[in-house]
């Protein structure tokens, strides 16, 4: 059911009095978003995050709002979100309105406000920052997407320019694996969503500016994750039974230049292989086998990623379609292997790059 109240009248009364004087410039993949906030804590927070995609200049695409509050009280009639599959609760609740959405996080009570040129944060921000983060990104993905991407559940790495996606279906550890695959001298592309669309000839990906987030199971098994986990921590962490401690719900953000060094999140690159991860534990030997997915449709599911709740579909300029078939199109070309077995994080990740270094020597 949509609101007919206007976004401006909710807005103003939430922006009165606020100034939004503090200013962050980012640049993702040569698409400049600006964030502005009324609390330089904030700014600085996010400036750390976002180190590796500051920008100095130039006209900003969008502008995205944070306003450090106390938790916005709205008087909408938001409906609950359905939970997703495998968790115990609803996430976000949404009111639409007019000319745009709010959305509110079920947890924290934090509310986001967007449509047309607004975008808007707001509630305690300084203690919820992963999702302000997630907010700016969903707005970048947005401006992606209605330029003809494709939003995919997958991390990738490149190399020399090349790259690779890694999907595969629920815990199936596409992150792990990708983090592994940086271990042997490739570039951090993306961690668990990314786009890509048609640049001529070739397939464009596009990464999405978040820290892979890693429980312990995978930086014991990774040396190059050790700044992650401190030292008294980690001897906790060791000492556990390893079903115990896969089965932990702690997650730590591993940010790429501590793990691996600087200039290692690159963001785009040219698409040459997909990679389907199909395996389970306690498996046969692990295969890599190549699949055509016009006849595997049963892998869509595994990559095929829903625009969500934070992506405003009405778009005048262009017809959005997110459908199997636009995404069967969108791959026809691409090189795609599905990874069957075992899992085995060391072996897939080497037979994996010798594929990626193969497509680079291919005319």
């Amino acid at each position: 059911m949509t609101d007919q109240s206007s976004l401006s009248e909710i807005l103003a009364p939430l922006l009165e009095g606020v100034a939004l004087s503090h200013l962050l410039k980012l640049s993702f993949a040569g698409i400049r978003i600006d964030v502005r906030a009324n609390d330089p804590e904030l700014i600085a927070r996010l400036a750390r995050y976002y180190r590796d995609f500051r920008a100095e200049s130039g006209p900003a695409a969008m502008v995205v709002n944070a306003v450090e509050c106390s938790p916005p009280k709205l008087s909408l009639p938001f409906t609950l979100k359905e939970r997703e599959p495998g968790k115990t609760q609803a996430k976000e609740a949404y009111a639409d309105l007019a000319d745009g959405r709010l959305v509110r996080k079920v947890r924290t009570d934090m509310v986001f406000a967007f449509g047309g040129r607004e975008h808007y944060a707001f509630g305690p921000c300084i203690q919820n920052e992963a999702q302000v983060v997630n907010f700016v990104n969903n707005r970048y993905i947005q401006l992606v997407l209605h330029e003809g991407g494709l939003l995919f559940h997958s991390a990738a790495v490149g190399l020399n320019g090349r790259c690779l996606a890694l999907a595969g279906f629920a815990g199936a550890g596409k992150s792990t694996l990708a983090l592994h695959i940086m271990r042997l001298g490739t570039d951090f592309i993306s961690n668990d969503r990314a786009m890509m669309r048609r640049s001529g000839d070739q397939l464009e990906i596009l990464g999405v500016p978040k820290m892979p987030r890693v429980n312990p199971g995978t930086v014991l098994h990774n040396e190059s994750l050790r700044p992650v986990i401190g030292e008294r921590e980690r001897a906790v962490f060791e000492a556990m039974p390893p079903a115990a401690l896969w089965n932990l719900e702690h997650k730590y953000d591993a940010f790429i230049d501590e793990c691996f060094g600087p200039n290692r999140f690159k963001l785009r690159g040219r698409l040459t292989l997909l990679v389907i991860l199909n395996w389970r534990r306690d498996s046969e030997p692990l295969s890599i086998r190549p699949v055509r997915l016009q006849k595997r449709t049963d892998l869509l599911p595994a990559f095929m990623k829903d625009v969500g709740l934070f992506f405003e579909a009405d778009d005048p300029e262009h017809e959005l379609d997110f459908s199997a078939e636009a995404y069967l199109a969108l791959l026809d070309h691409c090189r795609v292997v599905e990874v069957t077995g075992g899992v085995d994080f060391e072996k897939a990740a080497r037979a994996i790059l010798a594929l990626l270094e193969q497509e680079g020597r291919l005319p």
